[in-house]
């Protein structure tokens, strides 16, 4: 029941999260904390712990995110199926490349990618971690990358997303196309990054979603170079439809 009350909590942390009510979502996270302990859950309390990373990083706060991705990891150290500390050093890596270590970033991914490969569905596996595939790690991966300002890389890790993940949802879509339209442009590759950009406002002008609109603005950011050209003006004109503070 503490478990099954743990999820229900950290799903209303993310809810608020989402829509950029993060007082809110903190309180969710922390409750979920309490309640995975209370029902000695070690692998969702781990969980919670690197969602709570991933709030941070999102809103600027890199070292802290990075404090709770090595809490989590060094809990679920034989504690926990590999998929669950595989998405700690996961989070742990786009925190990193937030904080422009691209060293560390790198080496938190390789970590990632090495648990993952040990991981097998099954009854030791929780289902709450079952989207984390390779498809999810190498669509992060491009995120990384596009921090790190490595646009080649990015686009890379891409197509491998693309390639193995042909039903995801609507709104990961979305920012995965914003992301990589946004390597485009650090790439100086305006008409890649513009088509990929035109698809990525259609997926997340029909999305409610602060975290998706963030990545609009920062593709919009990425085009200050060419905001003189007409077909710019016309993208950015769009943009706006979906939130964005374009």
């Amino acid at each position: 029941m503490y478990s099954v009350t743990a999820e229900l909590s950290r799903l209303a942390g993310w809810t608020a999260f989402d829509v950029n009510d993060h007082e809110a979502a903190q309180r969710h996270f922390i409750q979920a904390l309490r309640l995975a302990r209370a029902g000695g859950d070690v692998q969702l309390g781990c969980y919670v712990l690197a969602t709570m990373a991933m709030q941070a990083l999102m809103r600027g706060f890199h070292t802290e995110a990075i404090d709770m991705t090595e809490g989590a990891f060094e809990r679920a150290k034989g504690a926990a199926a590999p998929r669950v500390p595989a998405f700690a050093k996961l989070i742990e890596a786009r925190a990193h490349a937030r904080a422009d270590d691209g060293r560390a970033a790198c080496r938190a991914l390789a970590d990632s990618e090495t648990l993952l490969a040990r991981a097998h569905a099954g009854a030791d596996e929780p289902h709450w971690i079952d989207f984390y595939s390779h498809a999810r790690l190498s669509a992060d991966a491009a995120e990384v990358f596009r921090d790190l300002r490595k646009p080649k890389q990015s686009i890379t890790w891409h197509r491998q997303a693309a390639a193995m993940a042909p039903g995801v949802y609507t709104r990961s879509v979305g920012m995965r196309l914003a992301i990589v339209a946004t390597a485009h442009l650090q790439n100086r590759e305006l008409d890649q990054g513009l088509d990929l950009g035109n698809k990525a406002v259609e997926v997340l002008s029909r999305v409610s979603s602060k975290r998706a609109h963030a990545y609009v603005h920062e593709l919009t950011s990425a085009l200050t170079p060419w905001r003189a050209e007409p077909q710019v003006q016309d993208f950015l004109h769009r943009a706006r439809s979906v939130g964005s503070a374009a």
